[in-house]
């Protein structure tokens, strides 16, 4: 009889669920919910807000799909992995209820609040002891709660991040990990604890805190309810969660200092492994705690953010006569290096972090109606979101990180030929493309954590390379020329 593990991706566009056999490591079967991406509510400038009921709903409803699509005993299943979208905030009361939508990643109303917690606190010791300003993260997020919203703050039980609500809604248990806490900028660094700091000056409940488990290992056993929501056995254990991008390293074996993962999906991030409490003081770039950290083996991730990838990419294709992702990079790859002078920030989606939580709109310039049409926007879009990760990248350089080769599944934007071609000719790097994800990591993740895989080795097998892109000396200088032209476009618009 065959084994199976289960990885849940919980992203802010949709939710999938990959069904991975055991021994040779494959992926056999997956189901997605929505088919179309889901909704994001903004009532004001600079908010984004999701309704976490409805992440649960899609999470039974893909994995209905799943079961349509392979029809597998569920008691062949021995554990279950959680991948979930960062920084997001989900309150819940005594009753485990939901008293509110959950501010999301991109939510940037709580910038203002961050800053001024930084400056109040000191920036030196923050740093010391956070390595981040609590800029937009979560633990802001819940401030803004409190002082906005005090009527909802007083009903609080706990705080949760996204993958916390949906293993609350698999186990019935309210938990979190040392690497979520950091995402929300509450663990010290430096006292390997819940942080004081950030408590006291945001005058939080200690309650309010969930308990503590392992990335990796026992989290609780799916409920009777639960079980029967999905179609599953009760009692299949949850042996693993984690954010996105910290699970999407994982999933391409991104785990030793020096490693390097990329993902290009509504954000694109870079993501780089180091054993240094390294930070950036400006907090454009930020330092949490990976997923394989101990304390004897310190592990952090340094992620560089733009929230405006692939939600460009989509607003393109849903406003431009609804092309499909194929042919926009069909067109794309027909139009020269720059675009023939068309440039487009990608900005638009909430506070960037690589412009010091500036709310810069997204600008396109350079366009001129007797010359351009569609494919100079699609290769434009896909050029200035690469000209946007190599203005992070080099931010993360002077934290004596080495960009030589970075890893990626090949999925969301690296499935075009133009934004693989522009990343390693602009960042000089060589690129190298898994058949992975996100779910296909929790998957193998949740192996590790109940144990059928003895090792991260073992965990691996069947993860392959599927592709090799190398940078071109000559078309490295021609994008030279393209990004400087985006920088200039960009300062300007920084003024």
């Amino acid at each position: 009889m065959s084994q199976f593990l289960l990885g849940y991706d919980i992203g802010s566009s949709s939710i999938k669920v990959t069904l991975l056999e055991i021994e040779k490591g494959h992926v056999v079967a997956s189901g997605i919910s929505p088919k179309k991406e889901m909704a994001i509510t903004s009532h004001r400038k600079g908010w984004a807000e999701q309704d976490p009921e409805s992440w649960w709903g899609h999470v039974i409803e893909a994995t209905n799909v799943l079961r349509k699509n392979f029809p597998f005993d569920p008691a062949e299943i021995k554990a279950i992995g959680i991948s979930y979208q960062m920084h997001g905030l989900v309150l819940v009361d005594k009753n485990k209820k939901v008293l509110r939508p959950s501010i999301i990643w991109c939510d940037s109303r709580a910038v203002d609040i961050g800053d001024a917690a930084f400056k109040k606190m000191g920036e030196a010791i923050t740093l010391a002891h956070l390595l981040n300003s609590p800029g937009n993260f979560t633990a802001s997020k819940m401030k803004w709660v409190k002082d906005n919203e005090p009527s909802t703050y007083d009903k609080i039980d706990k705080f949760m991040l996204p993958g916390d609500y949906i293993a609350m809604k698999m186990t019935d248990n309210v938990r979190t990990t040392i690497s979520g806490l950091s995402e929300g900028i509450f663990w010290d660094y430096q006292k390997q604890e819940l942080s004081e700091l950030i408590m006291d000056e945001y005058g939080f409940d200690r309650s309010h805190v969930p308990e503590i488990v392992p990335t990796f290992g026992e989290q609780g056993f799916l409920s009777t309810d639960a079980a029967k929501a999905l179609g599953l056995n009760k009692n299949i254990p949850i042996t693993y969660r984690a954010g996105d991008q910290p699970n999407n390293a994982f999933s391409l074996k991104v785990i030793k200092p020096g490693e390097i993962a990329a993902t290009a999906g509504t954000s694109g991030v870079i993501y780089a492994i180091t054993d240094k409490t390294n930070y950036d003081p400006k907090s454009r770039v930020n330092t949490f705690v990976h997923v394989n950290h101990n304390r004897n083996a310190p592990r952090y991730g340094v992620l560089l953010c733009v929230n405006g990838t692939g939600i460009l990419n989509s607003w393109l294709k849903h406003n431009m006569g609804h092309i499909d992702y194929q042919k926009m990079n069909r067109m794309a790859k027909n139009i020269p290096i720059g675009s023939e002078g068309v440039k487009i920030l990608p900005f638009g989606n909430g506070a960037e972090r690589i412009l010091e939580n500036l709310e810069l709109d997204a600008v396109f310039t350079g366009i001129n109606f007797n010359r351009h049409h569609q494919g100079h926007l699609f290769r434009a879009a896909q050029e200035g979101i690469v000209f946007a990760l190599n203005y992070g990248f080099d931010i993360m350089k002077k934290l004596d990180i080495s960009m030589e080769i970075v890893r990626a599944g090949l999925a969301n934007m690296f499935l075009s030929e133009v934004f693989r071609e522009a990343f390693v000719n602009t960042t000089r790097t060589t690129l190298e493309l898994y058949n992975t994800d996100g779910a296909q990591g929790a998957a193998r993740a949740a192996g590790v954590g109940v144990k059928v895989y003895r090792n991260f080795d073992e965990a691996f097998n069947g993860l392959v390379i599927q592709e090799i892109v190398e940078p071109d000396k000559i078309r490295t200088e021609r994008y030279d020329n393209e990004y400087n032209d985006w920088l200039n476009i960009l300062n300007f618009n920084l003024k």
